[in-house]
């Protein structure tokens, strides 16, 4: 392969993930500040309301907030899932290509390397954005502090106030999240459609191994169960995170000091379930919406190398 299809090959990868975040990010964001919600309260703060369960808290916040409400925190959740699908998809695939040198495939254990690199690069470029991202969705009528206008008002505000340290608050959990969940995400997917390729080669009696056997049903499936797998499994790093990023008080003082005090406070006042608030939003947020990224991204490449072929 040449040094300018390589090039080119890499930037395919990068523009599909980055339409598939788009995507995603439109589809899913009110469930995703219903988990962010469930995710913070402890039950021993005052700033949020009480939630019975997942379809409560998006009935509530629609009839009290309305469509704002429901779409806090949505411009830099559609900035911080372009930029964060595009790098990952873009990182990912160099780091593939990169471990291919010399070999035919690549095995399980180079497909976690792969996703684990990418996770933990875009896990630095990207922390502000969701640090600003939560905070937004954390401001309901209760809020006491000064609420932020939007996006550029909240980074100039924590800036501000708490100094640039503030935006890399929830950096350990989130590279803890980001290299683990990608990791186990795509090595799951990886090896589910090539076995799901193996099959259908077998069935139809071709050898080929050709990924033009799967379709949307075949990506929509892959895609919600490998999310499932990362979620049941790295969940905990979430809550944690987001419990780091919230605003501190009045005073300045944050609820939480590090991740230590997070996991020490959760599982003496909630136990166990502390660590899974907010889950069911979560999977319902995901699932789908890890259907329809690899539908997107799988048939914008696929489109892209077409191009590129005719090219």
């Amino acid at each position: 392969m040449s040094a300018s299809k390589s090039v080119n090959w890499q930037w395919e990868n990068a523009t599909a993930g980055a339409v598939a975040g788009v995507a995603t990010a439109a589809f899913s964001h009110p469930f995703d500040v219903i988990r962010t919600r469930f995710q913070v309260n402890d039950g021993r703060v005052n700033t949020l309301p009480n939630y019975k369960n997942t379809p409560h808290a998006l009935f509530t916040i629609a009839r009290t907030e309305g469509f704002r409400g429901l779409y806090a925190g949505f411009y830099p959740a559609v900035l911080g899932s372009t930029i964060s699908w595009g790098l990952y998809f873009f990182f990912y695939s160099k780091a593939k290509q990169r471990y291919l040198r010399n070999r035919e495939e690549l095995s399980p254990g180079l497909h976690l390397a792969s996703a684990a690199e990418a996770g933990a690069l875009v896990s630095f470029c990207t922390n502000p954005v969701w640090l600003v991202k939560t905070r937004l969705q954390l401001q309901t009528p209760l809020h006491q502090s000064r609420p932020y206008s939007g996006f550029h008002d909240a980074l100039r505000t924590i800036l501000k106030e708490e100094g640039w340290t503030a935006l890399y608050k929830g950096i350990v959990p989130s590279l803890f999240l980001q290299v683990t969940h990608g990791a186990i995400q795509f090595t799951a997917y990886e090896e589910l459609r090539k076995a799901v390729v193996n099959f259908k080669s077998k069935k139809r009696k071709e050898n080929s191994g050709d990924d033009t056997l799967l379709n949307s049903v075949d990506y929509a499936t892959l895609g919600a169960s490998s999310k499932l797998a990362a979620i049941l499994l790295t969940y905990p790093f979430q809550v944690i995170r987001a419990r780091l990023q919230q605003r501190p008080s009045k005073d300045g003082i944050p609820r939480y000091v590090d991740s230590w005090h997070v996991v020490k406070e959760t599982a003496r006042f909630e136990g166990l379930r502390g660590f899974y608030k907010g889950i069911t939003a979560n999977l319902l947020k995901n699932a789908p919406a890890a259907s329809i990224t690899f539908i997107v991204y799988e048939n914008v490449l696929n489109t892209l190398k077409f191009r590129s072929k005719i090219d």
